[in-house]
């Protein structure tokens, strides 16, 4: 009996941990121009993945910083159809925004934050079940790709 009650225990402890982590960007004292240039590079790579005026983003989450702001300009420049989040009440029936939440398309989310070194970035941007992930290294007032794009199916 007692090692069913640690067993169990372990599961839940385990169960907690594989939780979803939030979204949001949590890149600590980002260097200037750093969003900017991983979001081009982001929209870059959805184009490749995602065409354009045929592919209609819902996002999963706020987007008030600087990445999130930047990402939804860049889509929209590109042709995406995008609906922003909207936290709160549940849209009425009938209504604009009720049907644009009904409507089919791709879950987006991203996760900007910093690696273990203090210059080293990565973005993760979640498509539905897939994520997409890159690092960047800035140094001396420049930020480049520190790998390729990752994809997980």
């Amino acid at each position: 009996m007692r090692q069913f009650a640690l067993s169990a225990l372990l599961v839940m402890t385990l169960a907690g941990c594989a939780s979803t982590a939030p979204y949001g960007n949590f890149a600590t004292e980002p260097p200037a121009g750093l969003e900017e240039r991983i979001v081009a590079d982001t929209v870059k790579q959805l184009v490749t993945l995602y065409p354009p005026a045929r592919t209609r983003f819902h996002l999963g989450q706020p987007t008030p910083d600087a990445y999130g702001s930047a990402l939804v300009e860049a889509l929209r420049a590109r042709g995406y159809a995008l609906v922003e989040f909207k936290p709160g009440t549940a849209p009425q029936a009938g209504s604009p925004e009720a049907a644009a939440a009904t409507a089919p398309g791709l879950n987006l989310h991203y996760l900007l934050d910093t690696a273990a070194s203090p210059n080293l970035y990565r973005i993760t941007v979640m498509v539905g079940q897939q994520s997409l992930s890159r690092a960047y290294l800035a140094q001396n007032n420049r930020v480049a790709p520190a790998g390729a794009w990752v994809r997980k199916e």
